[in-house]
């Protein structure tokens, strides 16, 4: 059941927009990992373009908002980390590697 929920919760991260990029979060490769508990915890770990993003509070916001607009979410978290650090070439899907043109 938490695989499920698991794609649940990265199908909504796919409406989250990096607004300087326009390509959203998931497919940029800044969603590392996705962890739902029983009760409903669930917490996002990911990163940012770089550490000095001017709109990494938005990002971190719009993550939270989402979380919590799923309606078996209790506890929405979101941790934020820098290693690995975020590498377009290596973290990113082939189609926004296209869309960024690295591929």
């Amino acid at each position: 059941m938490t695989s499920i929920q698991e794609d649940v919760v990265r199908e909504h991260l796919r409406t989250i927009v990096d607004p300087e990029l326009g390509i959203d979060i998931v497919e940029l490769g800044l969603v590392y990992g996705i962890a739902v508990g029983d009760s409903g915890e669930v917490t996002v770990t990911m990163t940012l373009t770089s550490p000095a993003c001017p709109l990494g509070a938005v990002i971190q916001g719009q993550v939270h908002q989402t979380l919590s607009s799923l309606p078996w979410v209790t506890a929405p978290k979101v941790q934020l980390v820098w290693s690995p650090p975020w590498n377009p070439h290596t973290m990113c899907s082939d189609d926004a590697k296209m869309e960024l043109g690295i591929l």
